[in-house]
């Protein structure tokens, strides 16, 4: 009878010191983002500065396009040529509606001309700083597309499916002994 030849798969196995500094650096990076989020990110709605506008219209042409989202932070004040967000104020029928127009005049005290960039005359509202949401600190171009993408079934397939594959192929291979 012949003895069969015992087959042994050597398996690279990261030293404990190496597994060690990658958990360190995803640990480290993990609250690197929450900070980052936290600082810039976080929505006035959790204590934040930071505020989200869909633009919709023509109204900020050729400047801001329907579809396109405009990240504004809340400012401790705010002058001619900004382009802010606010709300429509109170005792409007449109109140609360929200607005992204450009600061053409006014004060904080007696409420800020605003008009758009693609119109002629000026609003009729005159927003005071209680009714600002903030000024442009960032524009992302067509961002309703990819908004609309993150909502897609096929996506969020695809994300369940990669979370699956990564946790398949993450797990510690196990040393027989």
């Amino acid at each position: 009878m012949r003895a069969r030849a015992a087959h042994v798969a050597f398996v690279r196995v990261p030293s404990p010191s190496l597994r060690l500094a990658n958990k360190v650096a995803g640990i480290a990076l993990l609250i690197l983002a929450c900070a980052f989020w936290a600082q810039f990110l976080r929505p006035q709605a959790l204590g934040g500065r930071a505020g989200y506008v869909l633009v919709s219209g023509q109204s900020m042409e050729p400047h801001y396009h329907t579809g396109d989202m405009v990240l504004v932070e809340r400012q401790s004040s705010y002058h001619k040529g900004q382009v802010i967000a606010y709300h429509v104020p109170k005792g409007d029928a449109m109140a609360g509606a929200q607005v992204i127009h450009r600061i053409i005049g006014g004060d904080a005290k007696h409420g800020f001309l605003v008009q758009g960039d693609n119109r002629t005359a000026a609003d009729v509202w005159r927003p005071k700083p209680g009714d600002i949401v903030g000024s442009k600190a960032l524009r992302i171009p067509n961002a309703v597309a990819a908004l609309k993408y993150l909502r897609s079934p096929l996506l969020l397939g695809l994300l369940a499916a990669c979370f699956v594959f990564v946790r398949v192929l993450g797990r510690e291979p196990k040393v027989k002994t």
